[in-house]
């Protein structure tokens, strides 16, 4: 398929592969370059999604007002390949579950790969957590919980006590389980060739077939896992530049949207360098999930 990449200046090479990044030096926690795809006859928002390896509503909020079911050919979309990093500490896996992202960062600190993740859905919220890869599974087998044999049945559908591995599977080819709580929640695969970037699954962290089977190769048990929610990223970076990057916050199960606030970090920074509040806030407004520059390069500290 004929596809047209952009980049701000630099060349697709800059990549290494789909999904993995240089680390940034020093203290910037800026990885990735924004990418563009010109949309060709017939392809929706999820099969370019799907191309780039990131989440659909990642693409639907980088091109708002664009239909993502039939996109107009020959249409600019905006890929969301550039990222603020989610937490200072660059160490094993990170799952931002306002980004419907996770993070993993190599041992050797070199490089980290993003991949898109499915989350709980309303009602089944996945839980902010400081865990670890306590059980790693490879053809999981699944044992439906109650709940979920209830809410089965309640559509007409009998679930077995036990479903074996192999392609009826929802868990896929392989599983890592959280050493959290009672150890119910897992990063694991799927069977279905949708969900991948949205808020679908029971509480699990559900990921592309080709991304579990990467990730569970790399990883180790007890590998540091850390589930935050962080909808508004923002960096200082080195050269006095600040950015903000901005998610749609979630829907908890009681029906409310989390509110966005103002980062107090950057409303110091504003502050400092006599950043209009207007200029942060429309950002946050915009809730477009990239990175966008609210003070520009060479600002001074007292």
């Amino acid at each position: 398929m004929r596809t047209l990449v952009l980049t701000a200046g630099i060349l697709f090479s800059f990549f290494c592969s789909a999904g993995r990044y240089q680390l940034p030096e020093g203290d910037s926690k800026l990885v990735g370059k924004i990418q563009y795809h010109v949309v060709e006859e017939g392809e929706s928002m999820a099969e370019i999604a799907s191309q780039y390896d990131v989440g659909l509503l990642a693409v639907m909020a980088a091109n708002k007002g664009i239909d993502p079911f039939l996109p107009q050919p020959g249409s600019v979309l905006t890929i969301p390949t550039r990222f603020i990093l989610p937490t200072e500490d660059r160490q094993g896996i990170v799952i931002n579950l306002a980004e419907l992202r996770l993070y993993y960062f190599d041992k050797d600190g070199q490089n980290v790969h993003v991949f898109p993740v499915g989350i709980g859905r309303i009602g089944r919220d996945t839980p902010v957590m400081q865990s670890y890869i306590s059980q790693k599974i490879p053809n999981p087998t699944w044992t439906p919980p109650q709940s979920i044999r209830n809410e089965y049945a309640r559509k007409g559908v009998t679930l077995p006590d036990v479903v074996p591995a192999g392609p009826d599977n929802p868990l896929g080819e392989f599983a890592l389980r959280l050493g959290y709580g009672a150890g119910d929640y897992l990063i694991h695969g799927t069977n279905k060739n949708f969900g991948i970037g949205l808020r679908v699954s029971s509480g699990c962290i559900r990921m592309e077939p080709k991304d579990i089977r990467w990730l569970f190769q790399q990883v180790d048990r007890g590998e540091k896992v850390r589930v935050v929610n962080n909808p508004v990223k923002v960096t200082l970076e080195p050269d006095r530049s600040v950015f903000l990057e901005a998610h749609e916050p979630l829907t908890r199960s009681n029906g409310v949207q989390e509110a966005l606030k103002v980062p107090q970090e950057l409303e110091w920074w504003m502050s400092e360098f006599n950043v209009p509040e207007n200029k942060a806030r429309a950002a946050i407004y915009v809730q477009s999930g990239v990175p966008i520059e609210v003070a520009k390069p060479g600002a001074q500290l007292p």
